[in-house]
C-alpha cells in the first residue's frame, strides 16, 4: 500500500492519501487528545507527542505537528500508524462513538432567522460546490455557522484551521465570492 503525501499551505500539517475512502461522509475534526478518544487512529496520532491535530476528509488525513516539530522526524511514524491502520482495515471510529461533522458548542453556533432562508440557502450552496473543494484540496474543511445581519460565521477545519493564510482565504477569497453572488452579505468571520 502507497500512501502519498502533500504539503498544504499551513507549514504544521501534511496532508495523507491513502488511495482509499476515508470518511464516506462528512468529516471530522480531532483538535484535543479528548476528542480522538472517539477515533483508534486519531487516537494513536495524538499518541505519538507531537501531533496537535488530526482531521478526516473524504480520501485524506491531515495531521497537523506541534510547533518546533520537524516533519522528516514525524513523518515515517505518521505513515506507519497509517499503514498499520489501513492494511490491517481497522475501524476508524470506536462502537458507539458518533461519526461524522462534530456538533460544536452552542457559543459558535447561531441561530438563523427563518426570514433569511433562501440567502442562507445560496452560502450554503456556494459553500458545497465552490468553497469546500477547494479548502479539501488544501487538507481542510470550511463549516456554515450562521448568518446574522450581513454576517456570515464558518469554522475552518483541519489545515486550515490555524493556518496563516487562511485569514486572507476568508476576507480575499471566500468574502469576496459570497459578497459577488449573494449581495446581502457584508462581511464573513471565523469562529
Amino acid at each position: 500500500m502507497l500512501i502519498e503525501t502533500e504539503t498544504t499551505p499551513n507549514p504544521a500539517t501534511l496532508k495523507f492519501l491513502p488511495g482509499r475512502t476515508v470518511m464516506e461522509a462528512g468529516t471530522r475534526d480531532f483538535a484535543t487528545p479528548e476528542e480522538a478518544e472517539a477515533s483508534p487512529l486519531a487516537e494513536t496520532l495524538f499518541g505519538l507527542g507531537d501531533v496537535t491535530g488530526v482531521f478526516f476528509g473524504q480520501n485524506f488525513i491531515s495531521v497537523t505537528a506541534a510547533p518546533g516539530v520537524d516533519w522528516n522526524d514525524l513523518k515515517p511514524d505518521v505513515l506507519a500508524i497509517l499503514l498499520d491502520h489501513f492494511s490491517g482495515q481497522m475501524p476508524l471510529f470506536k462502537p458507539g462513538s458518533a461519526a461524522g461533522i462534530a456538533v460544536p458548542p452552542a457559543a459558535e453556533q447561531f441561530e438563523d432567522d427563518p426570514e433569511d432562508a433562501d440567502i442562507v440557502a445560496q452560502i450554503r450552496d456556494l459553500i458545497d460546490t465552490r468553497v469546500r473543494p477547494a479548502v479539501a484540496n488544501d487538507g481542510g474543511d470550511i463549516v456554515y455557522r450562521g448568518f446574522d445581519k450581513g454576517k456570515v460565521y464558518l469554522q475552518m477545519q483541519g489545515a486550515c484551521s490555524g493556518c496563516p493564510s487562511s485569514t486572507a482565504t476568508l476576507k480575499h477569497g471566500i468574502e469576496q465570492l459570497l459578497k459577488h453572488y449573494v449581495p446581502e452579505v457584508t462581511e464573513v468571520r471565523a469562529v
